[in-house]
């Protein structure tokens, strides 16, 4: 077991012990949110068909060269085809098909000109300007052309990504699972939310913080309950939890006190510790272990310590877990708009939200980033470190962030 290691190296050590979980064919209306399974290999062209992106007329280029207001051009209708039907007759000298968005375009035909540029009734239509070979044609596999490949495994299933599989006639796509993560709460000094709590004790909090952490990420969660201060009330918890999850988060119990046992709970129910104690602030008590490939991650009793812990350290390892292909947050440059005014002997985690300033990605902090303020993470979507050994930093400093 490593102790007191940077969040590059706890993070490393974590991914490095954590496989994707199982796989399973899903139907397309319940994959939202869902990983992609497997690489998708488009199976077809789309469209099918060359087609119109208009309501118009369908036509040869080369009859409407001499078409000006002076000498307007009218050809005959041959015939109209409406979206979902093909044509019947070849366009030749002469000669337009009437036809809709979504129309495939008739045989000889290699153009379409809008209904708003021409004068037409039922028999003939006039135009008054030419119209290029090749203009308002959507080609078949200008969108997907087939073979290609859409989307690889790992990818997360988003709008354009389920109405691209649907266009494959793919209804039951392979899909990561998502993963199972149970939720442990120690510490005698907690109650439910629903409770009243009595002299010294303090509602928990920390279970509904995770729940929600867990469920953007795409996972299912199972409550443990609260566990006293021992190892034989916590171990045993932990052994349930592993047993019928992915991975288990537990809070409280981690620092140096005499009732900071988690870690000994930890090997009690089998798992091999990793590391014990990250260089950074908030969130530095904190031990990770893994039992048979499932995660355990024990986290501080601090809301806002664990939850950037959360973030920082086991937020790419649920990833990775959950099939993703790339688990580390993508990491880009965003700018302080206010200055923070303490020195960081460790690197140093600030939230905040992402707002747009001049054109780029900046940072406003929350107005407390003290372990313990919880509610200094409403509306937080961003996180942005410092790195260790930088003294007070001031506005308009750029730092490394990424989202939440």
């Amino acid at each position: 077991m490593e102790r007191n290691v940077t969040f590059d190296r706890a993070r490393q050590l974590l991914l490095e012990a954590v496989e994707p979980v199982s796989r399973e064919s899903l139907s397309l209306s319940l994959c939202a949110g869902r990983v992609l399974g497997e690489d998708l290999i488009a199976r077809e062209d789309v469209p099918p068909f060359d087609r119109s992106p208009y309501d118009g007329f369908a036509l040869r280029g080369q009859d409407t060269v001499q078409a000006s207001p002076e000498t307007p051009v009218t050809l005959s209708v041959l015939e109209e085809v409406p979206a979902g039907a093909m044509p019947t007759r070849t366009v030749g000298p002469g000669g337009a098909v009437k036809v809709f968005t979504g129309t495939p375009i008739p045989p000889g035909a290699d153009c379409v000109v809008m209904f708003e540029d021409t004068r037409f009734d039922r028999a003939q239509v006039t135009l008054t300007r030419p119209v290029k070979a090749g203009s308002n044609i959507i080609r078949a596999g200008e969108d997907i052309r087939r073979g290609s490949l859409l989307a690889p495994a790992g990818s997360l299933i988003d709008p354009g990504l389920a109405g691209t599989l649907a266009a494959q006639g793919i209804s039951s796509p392979l899909v990561y699972r998502k993963p199972r993560v149970a939720i442990l709460s120690t510490g005698s000094e907690l109650t439910e939310a629903e409770e009243a709590p009595g002299p010294g004790k303090i509602r928990n909090s920390n279970r509904y913080m995770l729940e929600a952490a867990l469920a953007a990420l795409g996972c299912e969660t199972v409550y443990l309950g609260i566990a006293g201060d021992r190892v034989e009330d916590i171990a045993p918890l932990m052994e349930e939890g592993l047993e019928t999850c992915d991975a288990l988060i537990s809070t409280g119990g981690v620092s140096v006190g005499d009732y900071d046992v988690t870690p000994d709970a930890m090997a009690a129910a089998g798992a091999e510790l990793l590391f014990r104690g990250v260089n950074m602030k908030p969130g530095m008590a904190c031990a990770y272990g893994v039992r048979a490939g499932k995660p355990l991650c024990a986290l501080s009793g601090n809301p806002a310590s664990s939850l950037t812990n959360f973030y920082a350290v086991a937020m790419p390892a649920l990833r990775r877990l959950g099939g993703y292909s790339r688990p580390d947050p993508p990491e880009f440059p965003v700018t302080l708009l206010e200055g923070f005014g303490k020195k960081s002997r460790n690197a140093r985690f600030l939230r905040g939200q992402l707002v747009l300033a001049e054109g780029k990605a900046a940072m406003t902090l929350s107005p407390d980033q003290g372990n313990v303020v919880l509610s200094s993470a409403i509306g937080c979507n961003v996180m942005a470190m410092i790195p260790a050994g930088s003294g007070p930093v001031p506005a308009g400093t750029v730092l490394k962030g990424f989202l939440l």
